[in-house]
């Protein structure tokens, strides 16, 4: 609650805040109702022990005291104020063995966008800062919003075997922090959301979330957050997002195009800190065990370089406005002032270029097709959660910042399923029909069974080619039935605006609609008109090699009047005549 500092005792917690230098926290969620809290509320201090360290009502003690008035016990006035099952259970002679642990009230859910966003929120303007704190604000809220709707489970009955959705919704306290936990303090924009575990039933009863639900749906709400906060970016600053490699055959992540690259291994000093003591203990595992470190052992030596360099928490405090400056100084000193200057300027004109290259169009069934190829690769038996996090991937690499349409990536996720997988175990699991995803042709067949088997390489890798592979097979049969004129249902495709609309009030966070852009519109036409000079010349092509490819006409016979009219050719069943334009 006061940032990563210490709070000294005695001292009131706002004061605290204040000189920590970080915003006091506020509630979120829909179930704040059932309790008598509204959102945006500050959380107070004696609400946050009550509620996150006791599981009670956050005005307990008002609720307590009028109990007693009444003439109720103690006993019978504190039970009033539990919310579900008292803390105490879990450590009375009653309860069995399995059960004696330390209750717990709450989960940390942390929003942390990516690098190159805390380096434009930290070196650019106060109003820059202040979009990129609504757009972090807008993207939290909305994530929140999918795990309340589609995700919250509350369990009931002996080994938690009930379960329904949570009738009100969540209970959600927010603190923001502005910096690393690094001795040297780079700036880190990031969010902990720490959601009671208390919630309603169904039948208006308190009891605890399935904290498993959550927690296995956090990859999707986590994909589902990278692409709200770039859409929001995109629209209120005009920027586009390109994938950067951070480890090579591992998964990219989205940064902001034109952020120069030097400023992420300035801002980045933990990982440095965790890649130079990386090799040392690689070395030692090798040497007590004979060979390199298999996917899993490397993934624990990481860990384990992460605990080893973590420091402790610092316990000089200093406000927002004296870390900016201390940010913009050391970033100066380190690449040039004007490196920091241009900052805007070079993301702008960088996402003019990103605009120009990327076509604004989603297809669906390729989206679905590479969507199950990399899940069936990187995890060979896969749930729901998982298609709809790499269709949410998928949607921010296709994209790069640009709006997408509301439930497009469920859309994939079902044409993914209802087009290539089988269940498999009696869960809800499953995985891919080999025999709908594989061609049916040999040649094809071992060339993609090889790209999967392609152990030297990382399992990302594998699964990026095998998407690739199958993605070219999806357009070589698109290319051949428009050449050879076969009637085929045409593809499910979703346009995006070309070009990034801003969307004006972001200043004050109002969302309002998009203006129009005259330049824009201008744009357009010339592209709507290019683009149609361009289809028809493709169209004259496909003619002249239909006619060529047509056999030649034989003579009339002798007897068979001479034509007077030409009478038109009529399309084929099943296909319409192309008109050009865009999809």
């Amino acid at each position: 609650m006061v940032g990563d500092g210490r709070r000294p005792a005695g001292k009131p917690l706002r004061a605290a805040q204040e000189e920590a230098g970080v915003p006091p926290g506020v509630w979120k969620g829909r179930g704040l109702a059932a309790v008598g809290l509204a959102a945006g509320d500050v959380v107070t201090e004696r609400q946050a022990e009550l509620l996150l360290g006791e599981g009670r009502h956050p005005d307990a003690d008002r609720i307590e005291q009028v109990l007693l008035a009444e003439g109720k016990t103690p006993a019978k006035a504190r039970r009033a104020t539990v919310l579900g099952r008292p803390i105490e259970h879990n450590q009375s002679p009653e309860t069995e063995k399995a059960k004696e642990r330390t209750a717990w009230l709450g989960m940390d859910l942390v929003f942390r966008a990516p690098p190159t966003v805390h380096i434009a929120w930290a070196l650019m303007d106060d109003e820059t800062r202040r979009v990129l704190e609504l757009c972090q604000d807008i993207a939290r809220d909305k994530t929140l919003e999918w795990l309340e709707d589609a995700v919250a489970e509350i369990r009931w009955k002996s080994g938690g075997k009930n379960r329904a959705r949570v009738r009100d919704g969540l209970i959600v306290a927010v603190f923001r922090h502005y910096e690393s936990r690094a001795a040297d303090s780079r700036p880190l924009l990031h969010d902990h959301a720490v959601v009671s575990i208390r919630a309603r039933r169904p039948d208006g009863t308190w009891g605890n979330q399935t904290a498993d639900a959550l927690m296995k749906h956090i990859v999707a709400a986590d994909a589902l957050y990278t692409l709200l906060f770039m859409e929001e970016v995109s629209a209120r600053l005009g920027w586009a997002w390109e994938p950067r490699e951070v480890t090579p055959g591992r998964r990219p992540v989205m940064d902001i195009a034109g952020i120069d690259r030097r400023l992420i291994g300035w801002q980045s000093t933990r990982r440095q800190q965790i890649e130079d003591a990386l090799p040392v203990l690689t070395a030692q595992y090798e040497e007590r065990q004979g060979h390199p470190p298999g996917e899993r052992a490397a993934y624990a030596l990481a860990c384990q370089a992460a605990d080893q360099t973590r420091l402790p928490k610092r316990t000089e405090l200093r406000s927002l406005a004296e870390l900016r400056a201390a940010w913009r100084d050391s970033a100066a000193r380190a690449y040039g002032a004007d490196v920091v200057a241009r900052l805007a300027e070079r993301a702008r004109a960088a996402a003019a270029a990103v605009w120009v290259r990327v076509r604004p169009l989603v297809d669906v069934a390729l989206a679905a097709v590479e969507t199950i190829a990399v899940v069936y690769v990187m995890r060979g038996a896969f749930a729901h959660r998982h298609l709809l996090a790499e269709a949410r991937r998928h949607l921010s690499y296709a994209l790069r910042g640009r709006p997408h349409q509301h439930g497009l990536d469920e859309e994939i996720v079902q044409a993914a399923i209802d087009a290539y997988t089988r269940p498999v175990g009696r869960g809800r699991m499953m995985t891919a029909d080999l025999r709908a995803l594989y061609p049916h042709e040999t040649e094809d067949q071992a060339v993609l069974r090889a790209l999967t088997r392609k152990r030297a390489a990382s399992p990302y890798e594998r699964a990026r080619l095998a998407a690739g592979a199958l993605t070219a097979r999806v357009h070589a049969l698109r290319r051949a039935d428009r050449l050879n004129a076969r009637p085929r249902p045409r593809p499910r495709t979703v346009t995006v605006p070309t070009t990034p609309v801003l969307r004006p009030g972001w200043r004050t966070g109002r969302d309002l609609e998009p203006t129009t852009d005259i330049a824009a519109a201008e744009l357009t036409s010339r592209t709507l008109e290019a683009a149609a000079e361009v289809a028809a010349r493709l169209q004259a092509g496909i003619r002249e090699r239909a006619a060529a490819r047509r056999p030649a006409p034989q003579p009339a016979p002798a007897s068979a009047p001479p034509p007077s009219v030409q009478q038109p050719v009529q399309p084929a069943q099943g296909r319409t005549p192309p008109t050009g334009g865009i999809a």
